[in-house]
């Protein structure tokens, strides 16, 4: 992507914007981030429509972590990944690229054209441990402050709780 396709916003950030690889659908996984060392976000339940999981996937050591909503562990993560871990890799790979979720998580996938289930038979292999739910209020509290983002009206005035961003015209 050259500069001509970056909007005026997007060349005054400090932060690259990064389009998705693919576009991806929500209903399944709302949210999926690569932070804090962790492949993170949260699933929602095949079963209830009031119930969401909080699944991570440790880099590194692939130490995963599965509970719903208000803390109950997953009943599928015992010993191994769940269909909750499967889907969140699967939706990483979409909205990342393959690249750069086995860059980050630290994981050598053999074979010509790697995707979703080669990173995640990858990491199975190595048999991880369970690790604790220690992040997923963490994990649910970011999701749930990326929902109120979509309820406010469109606007271009700032937000107070992005004000740590510098601005670009700053005078010293």
């Amino acid at each position: 992507m050259g500069d001509g396709a970056l909007s005026v916003r997007e060349k005054s950030s400090t932060a690259r914007v990064v389009p998705p690889a693919r576009p991806r659908k929500l209903a399944k996984v709302p949210f999926v981030e690569l932070a804090d060392g962790r492949l993170q976000g949260v699933v929602s339940s095949g079963s209830d429509i009031g119930r969401v999981y909080v699944s991570s996937v440790e880099a590194g050591t692939y130490a995963f972590a599965c509970s719903t909503n208000n803390n109950r562990p997953c009943g599928g993560a015992r010993g191994g990944f769940c269909n909750h871990i499967r889907a969140l890799v699967d939706e990483a790979v979409l909205q990342y690229g393959v690249e750069r979720v086995t860059r980050y998580l630290k994981v050598e996938v053999t074979g010509e054209d790697p995707d979703a289930h080669s990173v995640f038979s990858a990491m199975g292999y190595t048999r991880p441990a369970q690790g604790g739910s220690s992040a997923a209020a963490q994990v649910f509290s970011r999701f749930l402050r990326h929902l109120a983002y979509l309820e406010l009206a469109p606007d271009n005035s700032p937000l107070p709780e992005m004000q740590w961003f510098p601005t670009t015209r700053a005078v010293a």
